[in-house]
């Protein structure tokens, strides 16, 4: 008679594996599990149960790169970046580049997509701006919060047209929420409307899988426009230092 698994089974198979072979418990925070549909968290005293003798993991994950003990921005595009988001600001900021941008339009294309590669998907602009904003002028925030609405709306005056991208994604009929909506008709207004603008502008020719592009284009830039803390990123007491942390150990129990 042969016994089958379940998909859920076999991913409890290979996470007990893997935390054998790492020595600690690692676990998940409840937002990991809220993405697949999970309303659980496993509780400390159960994980003890489950894996007698482990200790929970309270320092840095042995599965990913070693942080510098003062890491930079580029430390954070180097070893806790996806590649393909990470190539993808880089492209955006290169095309600003070569377009004659300012530096402060440069800067804003190369961080608008960093909660996207690093930390999360929803509402991406507004959690991006947040992470960068003790580091950078105020319109450079501004403008990353604001790509967030802005590149759901077309505006001819400078040649961006609703993404075809975004129909294959969304579906023809879809509508952006009324907060998305509110933001857009408020930014429209705003003095730094253009900023966040050419970030959707430089933002939708970035895609290319073949272009050549590097952080070291941007060494300078950054140099003068991110105020990189002596501590680094995530120990400088920034009110988003929690922030920096979580991405540097994502599985700490607490």
């Amino acid at each position: 008679m042969t016994t089958t698994t379940t998909l859920a089974e076999r991913a409890d198979a290979l996470e007990h594996t893997m935390i054998q072979e790492l020595g600690a418990i690692v676990s998940k925070s409840f937002l990991f599990n809220l993405a697949d549909g999970k309303m659980d968290i496993d509780g400390g005293r159960e994980l003890l149960e489950r894996y007698p003798g482990k200790k929970m993991l309270m320092g840095e994950d042995p599965r990913l790169p070693k942080m510098p003990a003062r890491p930079t921005l580029f430390d954070f595009f180097k070893y806790r970046m996806a590649g393909g988001g990470s190539y993808h600001m880089l492209q955006s900021a290169t095309h600003a580049l070569k377009a004659g941008m300012n530096e402060k339009t440069i800067l804003a294309c190369l961080l608008h997509d960093i909660a996207v590669s690093a930390f999360i998907r929803c509402d991406h602009g507004y959690w991006g701006a947040q992470l960068v904003e003790p580091y950078v002028d105020e319109e450079v925030t501004w403008a990353i919060r604001a790509h967030q609405a802005l590149r759901f709306y077309p505006d001819e005056s400078v040649g961006y047209a609703y993404p075809e991208n975004y129909r294959q994604y969304f579906g023809d009929d879809y509508v952006p929420d009324d907060y998305i909506k509110a933001d857009y008709e408020r930014a429209r207004q705003h003095k730094w409307y253009m900023t966040a603008r050419m970030i959707t502008v430089h933002d939708i020719y970035s895609f290319d899988p073949n272009a050549k592009v590097s952080l070291d284009d941007f060494v300078d830039i950054v140099g003068r426009n991110f105020k990189q803390p002596a501590e680094g990123l995530g120990y400088d007491n920034s009110p988003v230092a929690h922030m920096w942390r979580t991405l540097i150990r994502p599985t700490k129990f607490l």
